[in-house]
């Protein structure tokens, strides 16, 4: 079982910025894609960002593409989002998420993940 929690998420106004971390235990951290997604109040959940097991290919979505910048520090068992230029349509739940599969090159879709952590509100207020 892999325990995923994020943290670092607030109010903040537009044009701010702010840095979301997932802390990973339960298994080997290292060998796994991650991913982080959200959740705007009423939509469906969405892609944001997906990170590679070894941190080498990131793929990000058109909307946050040049804003945002996904890491992670394997050493930490931690995966970070940077989100700079934050904008009211950024106002979401977000949730990190962690690949089943070994060695991905990471995914975009949420059915490619197993795990998922219970999420942290962000708020961009105009």
């Amino acid at each position: 079982q892999v325990q995923l929690v994020e943290s670092g998420g607030g109010l903040v106004q537009a044009g701010g910025s702010l840095r979301l971390s997932c802390a990973a235990s339960g298994r080997t951290f290292s060998g796994y894609a991650m991913g982080w997604f959200r959740q705007p109040p009423g939509k469906k959940r969405e892609f944001v960002a997906t990170i590679s097991w070894n941190g080498v290919s990131t793929s990000y979505a058109d909307s946050v593409k040049g804003r945002f910048t996904i890491s992670r520090d394997n050493a930490k068992n931690t995966v970070y989002l940077q989100m700079n230029s934050l904008k009211p349509e950024d106002t979401a739940v977000y949730h990190c998420a962690a690949a089943g599969r070994t060695y991905g090159l990471g995914y975009k879709r949420t059915t490619d993940y197993e795990y998922w952590g219970q999420g942290t509100q962000v708020t961009v207020s105009s």
